[in-house]
């Protein structure tokens, strides 16, 4: 039973919306890529990520965009791996990443919830493991 299941805190991983020039040119406008980071000095196996928005649009209605399912059989140490591009028009959302891993038999999940206009310029801090400037959720 789900009571049964001890559930650790997650530790040394991290979410960053990061300005890329790669993506900028394939979508024609700002570009941004969302990387997953391991900042842990072991690997995560079979990592699954599930990402959606949703929240209001400027009329007031509801919006909830498509759920995207990403999977990566292992994240090394001290590692980042590129989850998907996002699109500047959704950062008026709240932006879910839903990261789910094992570490040996032990299964961790956290969400790291990007929240409506947080994704600015104004808040990029360097993030070294990337070598670049990223909105970082940890």
């Amino acid at each position: 039973m789900k009571k049964d299941i001890p559930f650790e805190p997650v530790e040394g991983v991290a979410v960053a919306v990061v300005p890329d020039e790669a993506a900028a040119v394939e979508q024609g406008k700002a570009g941004w890529l969302v990387y997953l980071i391991n900042y842990n000095d072991f690997a995560l196996s079979n990592v699954i990520i599930s990402s959606n928005g949703y929240g209001l649009d400027a009329s007031g209605h509801t919006v909830r965009t498509s759920t995207l399912r990403h999977h990566f059989p292992e994240v090394e140490p001290q590692s980042a791996v590129p989850i998907e591009p996002i699109d500047p028009a959704l950062f008026h959302l709240n932006n879910q990443y839903w990261v789910s891993y094992y570490r040996g038999t032990q299964i961790f999940d956290k969400k790291y919830v990007f929240v409506p206009d947080s994704i600015v310029p104004d808040n990029l801090i360097p993030i070294a493991l990337l070598g670049r400037e990223g909105v970082l959720h940890s």
